[in-house]
């Protein structure tokens, strides 16, 4: 149900909710915000949406909402990493973007619309916390600081989209391999990456085999170590110098959004 009658400033009441803590952000159950959107709304912007967030673990392949449905929840991640799939009726899917802690699932509520264009699946595993969209909707009238800081990430993940539909069509496959797995390390700032072939090839557009060669062509520069379903990023520097100037692009688009 949604939240009415909200006013800028005044903290809605609810049962066990463990007070804020100064120099830190937390749900109404005491764990950590890590999420780069809340962390920088003004405390009472966040008070107005603490009592609704609720906590959720997000494991592999979760899906948050499928292309053309109503969105129910909006989810901000606090470790993991979500993949906006592209489906076509042969089965066959491409991922368009990604979303990790800098950002929100369910960016078309920030505008005002109840469905997207994707999929939202859970790639990398983690948390996160989510809200209901009609409350969610209800905050935003009174948060000018959030409804700036949605629209803007809904606006950066089109350019985003846009982006990586040009590199998947212009460019090289270890190029595009190179520029996808910096964007996943950023992301979940780890060496490591739980990531198998066969996942790489479906969210590249491309088949397992051209996945393996380009894996093999990074992993033979010594940029990458490719396991059984992990990926290793041994070199950054010269993994970034391998992708194509798409990662340089993305980067530019997101400098403001918390992501290195």
């Amino acid at each position: 149900m949604a939240v009415t009658n909200i006013v800028v400033g005044e903290r809605p009441q609810a049962s066990n909710v463990i007070p804020i803590v100064p120099g830190m952000r937390t749900d109404v159950s005491g764990r950590q915000i890590k999420n780069v959107i809340l962390l920088s709304l003004p405390d009472d912007e966040f008070s107005l949406l603490r009592p609704h967030l609720e906590f959720v673990e997000l494991p592999h392949h979760r899906i948050m909402h499928e292309p053309g449905e109503k969105i129910e929840h909006g989810y901000f991640l606090n470790e993991g990493m979500t993949s906006l799939v592209v489906l076509v009726s042969d089965g066959r899917s491409v991922e368009v973007g990604i979303v990790g802690r800098e950002g929100v699932v369910g960016t078309p509520l920030a505008v005002g619309l109840q469905r997207g264009p994707y999929r939202a699946i859970m790639q990398i595993p983690g948390t996160g916390v989510r809200i209901k969209a009609g409350v969610l909707e209800d905050i935003l009238l009174a948060a000018p600081t959030l409804q700036m800081a949605l629209s803007r990430y809904a606006l950066m993940q089109g350019l985003q989209v846009t982006q990586i539909a040009a590199c998947n069509r212009l460019h090289e496959i270890e190029q595009r391999l190179a520029r996808w797995l910096l964007m996943c390390q950023d992301r979940v700032d780890s060496q490591f990456l739980p990531l198998t072939q066969d996942f790489m090839a479906q969210m590249l557009g491309t088949g397992r085999p051209t996945v393996s060669l380009a894996a093999g062509i990074l992993q033979r520069a010594g940029l990458i170590q490719n396991s059984r379903g992990t990926v290793k990023i041994l070199n950054r520097k010269s993994l970034e110098g391998a992708a194509c100037e798409c990662y340089g692009v993305i980067q530019h688009f997101n400098g403001g959004l918390g992501l290195k």
